[in-house]
């Protein structure tokens, strides 16, 4: 047992790893994948061909097994390094666009991150490269920074940290969030051409066995980032903008897309009624009469406004709330806080709500 165990922690630190393993099993199974490593006393491999003898029933392609070092008897392996072991590696073409380029990468806040970019961006008679030009930008996000450089921010948060990247850049992630890229650089439509970006980061192994983790899901698509001064469109850069949406008589909090600056004019409209559960029936936008115990000790967002109200509040940077507002029919104010704007029903039990307002979100 001693003997197979020192042989397998050899072969895992090893420099020449695998690509397609084979992992035959004492017991005469042999199972086809990807060895991603030893963790909690166990090696995690990733199953290639779940149909062959040596899978359990039911077992997906892609899904990771973790297999105790006694129940191994041999692994062969064919021509991939440590690296390849311990860091996962993605490729992007960064283009300079009217967004940011979602990764697709998810980070860990300490996360360590190698980025390295090459490629020219044309704008015009110059040729940009990820180090940027010598020039300055001022309606780029980074105005100080060189022109056209490579840079980053870790979330779709207006007030998220931009990093200036270049063509090469190590770095620890301050956040959990997707990684965000785009040029420094204010104008994007008379641009062609892209930086192809490689992302290096650690494995963490841990996050792949754990179906739990909202960071497992690697494909899920990020939500866009517009770009700006600080990475997003807000009222300020566009100008007045209206936003039409539908507010769900069951919304706990209908995320409106609109983040705001402190300062920022805004103007909520909203019609149409609700279904403010059975006992107060149908509703407008300024909500019915609060009625039995609800009423007595106030267990809605807002006590002293009835259920079925549209009410709202801002999600500020740090995920905390402002204190709760009562929308109604129309309501005009100025932004007390940086952050997104969120709207939803004043009430305290959603189960036999129905119907919805149609609000219009005017702001500039």
């Amino acid at each position: 047992m001693k003997r197979v165990l020192l042989v397998l922690i050899t072969l895992a630190l090893s420099v020449t790893f695998v690509v397609a393993d084979t992992i035959h099993l004492r017991d005469g199974r042999v199972i086809r994948g990807t060895l991603l490593g030893f963790i909690n006393g166990r090696f995690a491999v990733r199953v290639e061909s779940p149909r062959t003898p040596g899978v359990p029933t039911g077992t997906e392609q892609g899904e990771i097994m973790l297999l105790r070092p006694a129940e191994i008897d041999r692994i062969e392996i064919d021509g991939r390094s440590l690296d390849d072991l311990r860091f996962e590696t993605r490729n992007v073409e960064v283009t300079l666009a009217s967004n940011w380029i979602d990764t697709g990468v998810d980070l860990r806040r300490n996360e360590r991150v190698q980025v390295n970019a090459s490629g020219l961006i044309l704008a015009g008679r110059s040729r940009i490269t990820p180090d940027g030009l010598r020039s300055a930008d001022n309606t780029a996000p980074l105005p100080r920074a060189p022109e056209g450089m490579l840079i980053g921010a870790i979330g779709d948060e207006f007030d998220s940290p931009i990093l200036q990247l270049g063509s090469t850049r190590e770095f620890v992630a301050d956040r959990d969030g997707r990684l965000y890229l785009t040029a420094n650089r204010g104008a994007f439509n008379d641009t062609r051409g892209a930086f192809s970006v490689q992302i290096r980061r650690e494995r963490d192994l841990a996050q792949l066995v754990d179906d739990d983790s909202p960071f497992s899901r690697r494909t899920q698509s990020g939500r866009a980032r517009p770009r700006g001064r600080q990475g997003v469109e807000t009222a300020r850069d566009r100008g007045r903008r209206d936003v039409n949406l539908d507010i769900a008589g069951t919304s706990r909090g209908t995320d409106t897309s609109v983040d705001l600056r402190e300062g920022d004019q805004v103007t909520i409209t909203a019609s149409g009624n609700v279904i403010a559960g059975r006992r107060i029936g149908q509703v407008g936008p300024e909500g019915g009469r609060a009625t039995g115990f609800g009423a007595i000790i106030g267990t809605r967002p807002v006590p002293n406004t009835g259920p079925g109200a549209l009410i709202g509040y801002i999600r500020m940077a740090d995920g905390q709330p402002t204190q709760p507002f009562v929308v109604g029919k129309q309501l005009t104010f100025t932004a007390t806080a940086a952050g997104r704007l969120i709207l939803l029903i004043n009430d305290d039990d959603y189960s036999d709500n129905g119907g919805s307002f149609k609000v219009t979100i005017s702001f500039q």
